[in-house]
């Protein structure tokens, strides 16, 4: 389908880790909706990223997969060329990226804490630093990080999980602060419990510490909408803030 024209990020370029499912497909989707063309990565997914790919020309925008692992500091490098070959540029970047296992704090090995750490958090910072560069270069840009709930009310056998949400929410304050005189935004969206087909590594759905006030569980689509919002020109004003998308699970 020839490239559609038009829409409040017509001519943007976003990149979204961990973008074959879930609320990574669903933001690839909105963001194209708003006119935003995609790069999108997966780790070992390459069927469902390229079916992803396949939606978004479907909408009239450009997509290109770039296969890649967040935690490998050499692959970032190489993914983070790519796209600018492909775009010549990154506005948005979205770090979603994540694994969650569970397992029993005194039961839970270090192997086991530095995996979850290194794809959420240490993904993150990799992804970040290779990519504000350009994105500096390029005039600003807008990074949102998706943390969760667990990071702010704890969860059951998911300390390595909790943690490296957690993590996320002092990157997105550093990170806002240090580069507001660069016109780059950062924010993070931190959903509840989140419906659907979850992946395998997600486990059972977390059992939380307070009832969703709402009375229901979030649909992907929900969460991915917020992600969308502070990509948008209109929220441009808002950095360093962590959103809630948990229908009242957790109300700071």
């Amino acid at each position: 389908m020839a490239q559609a024209g038009g829409g409040p990020l017509a001519s943007k370029v976003a990149l979204i880790t961990g973008a074959s499912r879930r609320i990574g497909r669903a933001t690839a989707l909105g963001l194209a909706g708003e006119g935003a063309d995609l790069l999108l990565n997966a780790r070992s997914a390459r069927d469902e990223v390229e079916g992803v790919a396949e939606e978004v020309r479907a909408l009239g925008r450009r997509a290109t997969v770039i296969m890649g692992d967040v935690t490998d500091e050499a692959q970032v490098k190489r993914m983070v060329e790519e796209a600018m070959a492909a775009f010549g540029r990154i506005d948005i970047l979205v770090n979603n990226a994540a694994i969650r296992r569970q397992s029993p704090f005194v039961d839970m090995s270090y192997a086991e804490w530095r995996e979850i750490i290194g794809v959420i958090l240490d993904g993150a910072f990799l992804m970040c630093r290779t990519v504000l560069p350009v994105m500096v270069a390029g005039g600003g840009g807008t990074i949102v990080n998706i943390g969760g709930v667990s990071a702010h009310i704890g969860a059951r056998n998911r300390a390595h999980v909790s943690t490296a949400k957690a993590g996320l929410v002092g990157l997105t304050k550093a990170l806002a602060v240090e580069f507001a005189d660069r016109n780059v935004t950062v924010n993070c969206v931190a959903p509840g419990k989140i419906g659907g087909e979850r992946s395998k590594t997600s486990g059972e759905s977390a059992k939380m510490s307070a009832e969703i006030v709402l009375g229901r569980e979030g649909r992907i689509e929900e969460a991915a909408g917020m992600i969308v919002a502070l990509c948008l020109p209109h929220a441009r004003f808002m950095t360093g803030q962590t959103v809630h998308v948990s229908g009242g699970l957790y109300m700071p």
